[in-house]
């Protein structure tokens, strides 16, 4: 096992760029919900988006089969595209975990008929093919829990961004503020799981969490710690909340002119304008300006973290890989 120095020399002088996975059961909504569609907005968002209650959006679960779901295919497309790690939804905001938890059976393994542990396969296929892997959690925002976070609006940096209303929580079934409690959720689910993740699946180059609002430098320092104590050499994102993190995430799609070659800094971004599945998004980018902006961030010292959406199959868009099996092309020609 490599030291945090050394995977910290690896992430600002190796990385370079990596390929973000959004995948769950927004995949099978794929933007749409009884005849309306996001517009505009991000579609793994649909839940919180189109107020879906929480019995509803769970039987999703029932119809997420992906049978073509390959894990070695989709590492090898990231190699192609010359990318050098992998970041994964492990659990999204809508609380459904792509792999099998003790903790909650609302998870791939458990509660869907494909019954197979996606990030357990993702892992292993990394390792075969020599990428490193990191995973996204959700730490915060939680649709499915009754105390899932979101419910203040203390953070000018998230505050409306996306969905145009004050709260990020499940406020439609779960209705009274005054009862919520993030503190339970954290102790009953995210510790928990978060401690899964970096015990099942070997050693993680990061782990990447989002959207603090309501955690407290308690529960900040409580999760960098564990995984401090569980995985000492895995980088923490700064979206871990209250100033923690190893390294700075730069807000989605953002592209900086500074130069920041004394920081660790990455920037996710998206290859049409959606993170989830959306099957009418057709915006995408070129190859030749991925690699622009490859080239941008780089020389600027900052990561390029470059999303795609697979669809409820599995499969990875077909113009999503055609741009990426370009980019790698010019990469080794150059």
């Amino acid at each position: 096992m490599i030291t945090l120095e050394e995977n910290k020399k690896w992430f600002k002088e190796e990385a370079k760029f990596g390929m973000m996975i959004h995948w769950g059961l927004y995949s099978l909504l794929a933007g749409e919900y009884r005849g309306q569609r996001m517009g505009e907005k991000i579609a793994e968002w649909a839940q919180h988006y189109f107020q879906i209650p929480k019995a509803e959006y769970e039987q999703l679960a029932q119809s997420f089969n992906p049978i073509y779901f390959n894990a070695e295919e989709w590492v090898k497309l990231a190699k192609d595209a010359g990318m050098n790690y992998i970041v994964m939804t492990s659990k999204h905001h809508d609380g459904f975990c792509m792999f099998k938890s003790e903790y909650d059976r609302y998870n791939v393994v458990d509660a869907t008929p494909f019954g197979r542990d996606v990030i357990g396969e993702l892992a292993a296929a990394c390792k075969k093919y020599g990428l490193k892997l990191g995973l996204y959690y959700s730490q915060e925002l939680d649709w499915h829990e009754p105390h899932g976070g979101g419910y203040s609006n203390n953070n000018p940096i998230y505050f409306n961004k996306y969905q145009d209303r004050e709260e990020w929580t499940n406020n439609w079934d779960f209705t009274n503020p005054d009862e919520k409690d993030f503190e339970i959720c954290f102790r009953a689910k995210i510790l928990p799981q978060v401690k899964e993740i970096l015990t099942k699946y070997g050693d993680l180059c990061l782990l990447w969490f989002d959207t603090p609002r309501v955690i407290t430098v308690k529960h900040s320092k409580e999760l960098f710690n564990l995984v401090k104590t569980l995985q000492p050499s895995c980088l923490v994102n700064s979206r871990i909340g209250n100033g923690m993190g190893d390294y700075r995430s730069m807000k989605d799609n953002e592209i900086p002119n500074e130069y920041m070659h004394d920081a660790l800094v990455e920037s996710p971004t998206t290859l049409n304008d959606t993170w989830g599945f959306k099957y009418y998004d057709d915006n995408w980018k070129s190859a030749e300006k991925v690699l622009e902006l490859k080239q941008h961030l780089n020389e600027r010292g900052v990561n390029y973290l470059l999303n795609v959406g697979p669809d409820h199959l599995g499969r990875i868009p077909v113009p999503a890989m055609e741009i990426l099996r370009e980019v790698g092309a010019k990469i080794r020609s150059n």
